[in-house]
């Protein structure tokens, strides 16, 4: 006869589950950010208390100090001047001698990120999103980009992309100029030119001219003899731009036959294009 252990409970009561703090996020125009952890539990007030960044290398950390705030919080902040290398930076609470706690996203006032237009007086662009990870925790996505060249307005013509921006941190020079790069094979260039209007530019892409692949676009703003500058759109509160902007797609004749050609961001929420074979059904 066989019999059958009892197996053993896993049940947990509200009381055995530990929520992790929470930190809300105020944005500012320069690009600095401001957290406040709801609560930060006992004794962390009174102790060694920071805010811990780590990027996602496992090398790098900022730590910020945390301080009484109203209603019981403790407040980090990470002004403008501070440089937050590019990249992911997952966000810790740590008191002194404990192991740094991971936190969790609040509420973020993002608003003065919205058609945010920096000075470029520094001679590059910061920007710092946070935001709520797939797992439930808080980490900030940072850009430092030197020079800099926004995308705008993007209009999804029948055989072309037609590409508006703004450059910081540069002069835009009459022999500027852009590239797309196919990203396989990098020394594959062709050349668009460039209107300029002071530090704003447009652009024109005809799908015609591109073969099957992934095209990055660059801007030379001062000519071959100048810096190469990744367009990207990079000043607003959205951190990742490629789930939530989607463009339509056109169908072209080329050489190899039907292709499908359009704009995309990419994790990194630079501006690409795509030329994608169409395949007959068999």
């Amino acid at each position: 006869m066989m019999t059958v252990a009892p197996q053993a409970s896993h049940r947990h009561s509200e009381k055995d589950v530990t929520m992790p703090p929470g930190a809300d996020c105020i944005a500012d125009s320069a690009g600095g950010l401001t957290f406040d952890i709801t609560d930060p539990g006992p004794g962390a007030a009174a102790g060694d208390t920071h805010l811990v960044l780590r990027h996602r290398d496992g090398v790098q950390e900022v730590r910020l100090p945390l301080t009484p705030a109203a209603d019981g919080r403790l407040r980090a902040a990470l002004p403008s001047s501070v440089e937050l290398p590019e990249g992911r930076w997952d966000a810790y609470a740590q008191v002194a001698g404990g192991e740094p706690q991971r936190l969790a996203p609040g509420l973020n006032d993002l608003r003065s990120l919205v058609d945010r237009v920096p000075s470029g007086a520094r001679g590059h662009v910061a920007v710092r999103i946070p935001y709520g990870t797939k797992h439930g925790n808080l980490s900030v996505r940072s850009w430092l980009r030197a020079p800099h060249a926004e995308a705008g307005e993007l209009r999804i013509g029948k055989a072309e992309l037609g590409v508006r921006g703004q450059v910081y941190g540069v002069e835009l020079t009459p022999d500027a100029y852009a590239e797309l790069r196919v990203r396989e094979v990098p020394e594959t260039v062709v050349r668009a030119e460039v209107t300029r209007d002071q530090a704003r530019f447009g652009l024109t892409v005809a799908y015609s001219g591109l073969t099957e692949g992934v095209w990055d676009l660059w801007l030379r703003p001062a000519g071959e003899t100048g810096p190469r500058v990744r367009i990207a759109r990079l000043l607003d509160d959205i951190a990742d731009k490629k789930p939530i902007f989607s463009y339509p797609k056109v169908t072209l004749e080329t050489a190899y036959g039907p292709a499908e050609a359009g704009p995309y961001y990419t994790s990194d929420n630079d501006l690409s294009v795509t030329v994608t074979p169409v395949t007959s059904p068999k």
